[in-house]
């Protein structure tokens, strides 16, 4: 079984699926993070091709392991999950994903992830392209410039320095204009997705209007 949130960047996504996994004893599958595992070796070997990317991608050793509840990532036997959050990975990761042969690859890497056990994932096209049969799906939207401040205060608490609150903003208006206007599985809700905007809401609050229709997915018959 999975649950499914989709929606743009900053949107809460990542945060609110993980507390919902803790509340209701699931697994997280974090879509972001295997795209975001292929543009950070995309970065390392100096942006080639898209041919000569994959053909780079598929003898890769990129490797993702559910490990408390979380997957991490692992490149060449070293967990790399902290740097798929740069700024430098935010820049091109839509870029990346746009590549058909990538969005192939990364989806037959989570769907062989969740074939047991109940999962919640998140991302831009889970309900619409990759688990069309999911459980449950929501769709998570906020204003831009709310999104913005989170994402900022984000990479704030990484470390990240001289971060510079309008080049957040327009990175994050240029992915969502390229994320969904793309040709290949653009960011879209699914028709039966239910919908959360999350401009005025508190993480307490969205939490607990999702949880809700978990909590009803999950009761005993």
């Amino acid at each position: 079984m999975i649950i499914v949130i989709d929606g743009p960047a900053g949107s809460g996504k990542s945060s609110t699926s993980k507390k919902l996994a803790e509340i209701h004893g699931l697994q997280v599958l974090d879509s972001g993070a295997f795209y975001r595992a292929c543009t950070l070796l995309y970065l390392q070997n100096s942006k080639p091709t898209e041919n000569k990317f994959f053909s780079v991608l598929a003898k890769s050793e990129i490797c993702f392991e559910e490990r408390h509840g979380t997957i991490e990532v692992l490149y060449n036997g070293r967990l790399v999950t902290k740097k798929l959050r740069s700024m430098e990975v935010n820049e091109s990761v839509s870029d990346v994903a746009t590549m058909p042969e990538v969005r192939d690859w990364v989806n037959l890497k989570m769907r062989a992830l969740v074939e047991n056990g109940r999962f919640i994932a998140d991302g831009r096209d889970l309900g619409t392209v990759v688990f069309p049969n999911a459980a449950l799906k929501f769709w998570l939207n906020a204003d831009p410039k709310v999104r913005a401040t989170r994402r900022v205060s984000e990479l704030e608490a990484m470390g990240e320095l001289d971060i510079d609150y309008n080049n957040v903003l327009a990175n994050i208006i240029e992915r969502d204009y390229k994320d969904s206007s793309r040709a290949v599985a653009p960011l879209k809700k699914a028709d039966d997705a239910i919908v959360v905007d999350t401009t005025n809401c508190s993480f307490e609050d969205q939490v607990l209007r999702i949880s809700s229709y978990i909590s009803e997915l999950l009761k005993p018959i």
